[in-house]
């Protein structure tokens, strides 16, 4: 999850003070069933597993800027449980000259043992952006939707889920933001990014893990 959290600062970065597109690219989005319907997620729970287990990680000779994860994963919540289904990459297709790639499934590659796996080491928030799109931003997944489905997952567990509004939504990440500023985790966390790079502004730091708290934060911390 640093990692992840440093490629997100990152792109922010950049999207905050730099004129160039092509280091501003929206990412493709993972995808996921919730409640017999299929959303983009925005969120990537499979980067802690592959942090974990780097040599895992598909290996993809296509590179993307719209796809710094090099990978797209299907998921479900099936009876409550966070499970993963597929995991594609793109590959050379040279059969066809007009579109020379196509979606090749690498799960067995990476669960050979299994057609679903449910994630029951995964804990954190899942956001699923829908509805009508408000505003596209040009890097990760800044882009904001008129309507989001956050869903809390405890050891692959479907715990709680919330539906708000644009407003709402925004609302709540303030909530989040204010009770995590206050735990020994934002602490660990400021520490931990300015030990990469000690010249990130205080300021900054914070609009930044702000905007992006549900990234990094595990559970709904509001009432």
């Amino acid at each position: 999850m640093h990692n992840y959290l440093i490629l997100l600062l990152t792109l922010f970065l950049i999207g905050s003070i730099g004129s160039d597109f092509k280091n501003r690219t929206a990412q493709v989005p993972d995808e996921i069933i919730y409640n017999g319907k299929k959303f983009d997620l925005n969120s990537t729970p499979l980067e802690t597993f592959f942090e974990r287990y780097p040599e895992k990680k598909p290996k993809t000779d296509i590179i993307s800027s719209a796809n710094w994860r090099g990978y797209v994963a299907k998921f479900e919540i099936l009876e409550n449980e966070f499970y993963v289904t597929d995991i594609e990459i793109t590959v050379s297709d040279k059969e066809h000259d007009s579109y020379p790639y196509k979606q090749k499934s690498v799960f067995k590659e990476v669960f050979p043992e299994a057609s679903k796996v449910k994630l029951d080491w995964y804990n954190g928030i899942l956001i699923l952006p829908y509805g009508k799109l408000r505003n596209y931003v040009h890097m990760g997944f800044a882009s904001t939707y008129s309507k989001y489905w956050l869903l809390e997952i405890k050891n692959g567990v479907l715990t709680e889920a919330r539906n708000y509004n644009y407003k709402k939504f925004a609302q709540f990440k303030k909530r989040q933001f204010d009770k995590f500023k206050k735990t020994q985790g934002y602490k660990d966390l400021r520490e931990s990014i300015k030990k990469d790079d000690p010249n990130y502004d205080d300021k900054f730091l914070d609009d930044f893990l702000k905007d992006f708290v549900i990234n990094y934060t595990t559970e709904f911390l509001d009432d």
